[in-house]
């Protein structure tokens, strides 16, 4: 005959299996962070592990207190040493120093360089700020780079000053910060700071650039004159 004392099983619904494997599975994490969970720290809300209170940095499996330094202030951030200067200082040696800046300046956002600039009209040089020097027929700019200033339209850099542009006639004034400042109108080609006219030949017309000539079609050139080929 045969036996049936271990024959009968517990059917459980999927629903009802996965609630039960979830709370196994939850007591189990809440379990392994309990016991591996070090003074100073906070169990992580999804997931296994556990990060260091504010204030605290995790070193091996414990969490070390910050030293924080005059002038800084605590960082909630996982990486670097946990701490920033505060505004109007700078990190030197794991402490925080205040920024000298010098007169006719101010301070920056930036964490690089000084950390400050100089007012409009001044140019840092070393630790200073010193006075621009704008020559006459000249303007303040607002780069950083450079002398500070540029010559007004008309007049060109030449040894801190601004010296007139000479345009000769039948030429014109350009925008170009290169160059001779000047070019010459269409019919006119430059040669020696002076602007010639174009000797447009028989059966020839100016061409795009408006400082030379080309022959007209069916005429082709040949020795400064338009022939039929």
């Amino acid at each position: 005959m045969k036996d049936t004392r271990w024959s009968h099983t517990i059917s459980l619904s999927p629903t009802t299996s996965l609630a039960l494997w979830l709370v196994i599975a939850s007591n189990t994490v809440v379990a392994e962070n309990a016991l591996e969970l070090p003074k100073h720290a906070t169990a992580l809300k999804y997931g296994y592990g556990w990060v260091c209170d504010l204030g605290y940095r995790k070193v091996d499996n414990s969490c070390i207190a910050i030293k924080l330094p005059t002038n800084a202030y605590l960082t909630d951030k996982p990486y670097g040493q946990g701490w920033e200067c505060k505004w109007g200082h700078r990190e030197h040696d794991k402490s925080c120093v205040a920024i000298k800046v010098p007169e006719n300046g101010y301070l920056t956002d930036s964490s690089f360089g000084t950390g400050w600039d100089c007012n409009r009209g001044y140019q840092s040089v070393g630790m200073d700020c010193l006075a621009i020097k704008v020559p006459l027929n000249g303007y303040l700019t607002n780069t950083s780079h450079g002398p500070g200033w540029k010559c007004d339209r008309g007049f060109r850099p030449i040894d801190n000053n601004c010296i007139p542009i000479k345009v000769p006639t039948n030429g014109y004034l350009t925008d170009s910060s290169y160059g001779s400042g000047w070019e010459c109108g269409r019919g006119f080609y430059a040669a020696d700071s002076q602007c010639l006219a174009v000797q447009i030949p028989q059966n020839a017309h100016l061409d795009y650039s408006g400082a030379n000539w080309a022959c007209n079609r069916p005429y082709k050139k040949k020795r400064g004159k338009c022939i039929i080929p």
